[in-house]
C-alpha cells in the first residue's frame, strides 16, 4: 500500500487488478462495411483515420474494409481514390510503404442501397473477406457514412437480410445528427432498436473523443480539493463556451435546415453539460457514466415560453472582420437564403433541479464567426463574505476553474496573490496544467480514439438512446419557440464580435459577465 493511501481506503469492485494491462481490451479481428464508402465523410475523415490507426500498429489482430457505394469502382480503382484522399486529408506526411500494405485490406462493392440483390452479395463478400476471431466469430462493424435520411433505409435492409443479428457478430456506428427533433430521434431509435440491440449501437459524437473532455470525470472524481467544492455551496455559476471563428464553410444547405441549436447545442454542449454536472458514477464503465449524465439531463428545469423569451438568445452574423480580414455575413454565404432566419449564435441560462446544483445558473453560448476558436468550461466560485485587502474601489475577481478543450487542452485555476512590494495590492494569476507540455506524447485525434473504442467494444464515449431523446427534449421547446416567432433583427451581430448585445445583457443584469481565458 502506498504511504499516501488511507489505511481504510475502500476499493470499487469494478477496479481492474494490477495484472491487467491499463489499456484494456485488445482489438479482435473485424470487417468494417462502410456504407457511403466513396463519399465525402469516408474520404475526408473515416478512411484517413483508419489508415493512421493501422500505421501505429493498433490493428495487429487482423481486419478488412469494404466500401459500399453506388459509384462504379473496382477494388483497385477504389484503392486509388482512397489513396488520393489519405494523401490530401491525412494528418501526417503520406507514407507510401505503409499505404502499400494497408491498401491490401481495402475492398469495394458497387451497388444501389435499395437493391435487395446487393445485400445478398454483401453477405457473400463479407463472409469471404472476414477473419474469424479466436472463438470463430466473424465480427462486422457497419459504418453509416451516409446522409441522415438514408440511414433508416440501410438499417431496415440489414434487418430484412438477416445481417444485423444473423451469422455475423455485429455493431453499427451512426453519425450525428441523431434526428432533426425529438419525434424524428424517437423514430430513428425505434428503427435502430428494431434491428440491433442497444449494446450494438455506437452513436458517434467526435467531441466525446477528446481526452480533455474525458478528463473532466477524472479531474472531478480523483481530486478531493475539487470534488468537495463542486456544488451550489461554493460555485456561483458555470459557463460553457463553444466558439468558432469560421463561418458555415460549405454547409449552407445543412445550416438552413439545422441552425446552431441542432448543430452544436443538442449534442456537443449537452454532453459536456452532463459531464460537468453529473454525480460520481460507481465505476468508469459505459452504462454507469451514461446513467449519471442522463439523470442530469432529466433534471434540467422546465422552461415555459416566458422563460425562453427572457433567458434564451438567438443571433445571426452579418458582415464583419476576423483577424483583420473582411468576411461575408451569413445571408451572403453559398446556399443560404438572402432573408434567412437560421440562427448561427445561441446563448442561454439553464438550471438543474437537484440537491447539488439547485439555484446555480449554467450559462451556455456558442456561435459562428466569433473572435476566436475556443471551447472551454468555466466554474466561477462565490466571493468571500468579507473583503479584507485592497481598497473599497478595487474589483475583487472571483476564483475560477477553466477547463479548455480546444484549441489548447489545459486546466487553469485563477486566484489572487499579493503583488510584489505593494502594501495590499491583489494580483490575479493562473495556475495552468497543459496536456501537450506535460505529457509530450502523440495522442489519437478524437475520431481515431472513438473508432478504436468501437473496435474494442467500449461504449463509454458513445451516446445512448435515452440520452439522445432527453437532449432533444431539452432543446425542442427552444426550437419550437424560435421557429414559431421568427426574429426581426437578423443579422444582429457582426462577424468578429462575441454575439448580439442580448447575450451580454443575459449575465450583466445579474451582475455577472462572460469569462474567457
Amino acid at each position: 500500500m502506498s504511504v499516501m493511501e488511507s489505511p481504510d481506503m475502500m476499493y470499487s469492485r469494478f477496479l481492474q487488478t494490477c495484472d491487467i494491462p491499463v489499456e484494456g481490451k485488445r482489438i479482435e479481428p473485424f470487417t468494417m462495411v462502410i456504407f457511403g464508402g466513396a463519399g465525402d465523410l469516408s474520404q475526408r475523415k473515416l478512411l484517413p483515420s483508419i489508415f493512421y490507426i493501422f500505421r501505429e500498429n493498433v490493428l495487429a489482430g487482423g481486419f478488412s474494409l469494404l466500401g459500399f457505394d453506388r459509384t462504379g469502382l473496382s477494388d483497385e480503382q477504389y484503392r486509388t481514390v482512397i489513396k488520393g484522399a489519405v494523401r490530401e486529408f491525412g494528418r501526417e506526411p503520406f507514407d507510401e510503404g505503409t499505404w502499400d500494405e494497408f491498401s491490401g485490406y481495402l475492398n469495394f462493392l458497387s451497388g444501389d442501397l435499395e437493391d435487395d440483390e446487393k445485400f445478398g452479395e454483401l453477405r457473400k463478400r463479407v463472409d469471404q473477406i472476414a477473419i474469424p476471431d479466436s472463438n470463430g466469430n466473424k465480427n462486422v462493424i457497419y459504418y453509416m457514412a451516409l446522409p441522415p435520411q438514408v440511414t433508416p433505409l440501410v438499417v431496415k435492409k440489414l434487418k430484412e437480410h438477416n445481417l444485423a443479428k444473423g451469422e455475423f457478430r455485429t455493431k453499427i456506428i451512426v453519425e450525428k445528427p441523431f434526428g432533426h427533433d425529438l419525434r424524428s430521434a424517437e423514430e430513428l431509435n425505434k428503427i435502430l432498436l428494431d434491428a440491433f440491440d442497444e449494446n450494438q449501437i455506437y452513436r458517434i459524437d467526435h467531441y466525446l473523443g477528446k481526452d480533455s473532455v474525458q478528463n473532466i470525470i477524472f479531474f472531478r472524481f480523483t481530486n478531493t480539493i475539487f470534488e468537495e467544492i463542486w456544488n451550489r455551496h461554493y460555485i456561483d455559476n458555470v459557463q460553457i463556451t463553444v466558439a468558432e471563428d469560421i463561418g458555415i464553410e460549405h454547409r449552407g444547405a445543412f445550416y438552413e435546415r439545422a441552425g446552431v441549436v441542432r448543430d452544436i447545442v443538442q449534442n456537443h454542449i449537452m454532453q459536456i453539460f452532463g459531464l460537468i454536472a453529473m454525480e460520481p458514477p460507481i465505476a468508469f464503465k459505459a452504462d454507469f457514466i451514461r446513467d449519471e449524465k442522463l439523470k442530469i439531463l432529466r433534471a434540467v428545469h422546465h422552461m415555459d415560453e416566458g422563460y425562453l423569451d427572457k433567458f434564451m438568445v438567438s443571433g445571426q452574423y452579418g458582415p464583419g472582420t476576423i483577424r483583420g480580414r473582411p468576411v461575408a455575413g451569413y445571408r451572403e454565404e453559398k446556399n443560404v437564403s438572402p432573408i434567412s432566419n437560421a440562427p448561427t449564435f445561441f446563448a442561454g441560462k439553464f438550471y438543474i433541479d437537484n440537491l447539488r446544483w439547485a439555484g446555480v445558473p449554467f450559462y451556455i453560448r456558442t456561435g459562428k464567426r466569433l473572435p476566436t476558436r475556443i471551447t472551454e468550461i468555466c466554474l466561477q466560485f462565490k466571493q468571500l463574505p468579507v473583503k479584507l485587502f485592497g481598497r473599497t474601489c478595487d474589483t475583487l475577481e472571483p476564483n475560477i476553474i477553466i477547463l479548455t478543450i480546444q484549441p489548447d487542452e489545459k486546466i487553469a485555476l485563477r486566484f489572487g496573490v499579493k503583488y510584489p512590494y505593494s502594501e495590499s495590492h491583489i494580483y490575479h494569476v493562473n495556475m495552468v496544467f497543459n496536456y501537450n507540455e506535460t505529457f509530450k506524447m502523440k495522442v489519437h485525434p478524437p475520431y481515431e480514439r472513438l473508432l478504436i473504442d468501437c473496435m474494442r467494444g467500449d461504449l463509454t464515449l458513445f451516446v445512448r438512446e435515452d440520452t439522445v431523446e432527453e437532449m432533444w427534449a431539452i432543446v425542442d421547446p427552444i426550437l419550437s419557440r424560435w421557429e414559431g416567432n421568427p426574429p426581426e433583427d437578423f443579422p444582429n451581430y457582426a462577424a468578429g464580435d462575441w454575439g448580439p448585445a442580448a447575450a451580454y445583457q443575459l449575465l450583466e443584469r445579474e451582475n455577472r459577465k462572460w469569462i474567457t481565458s
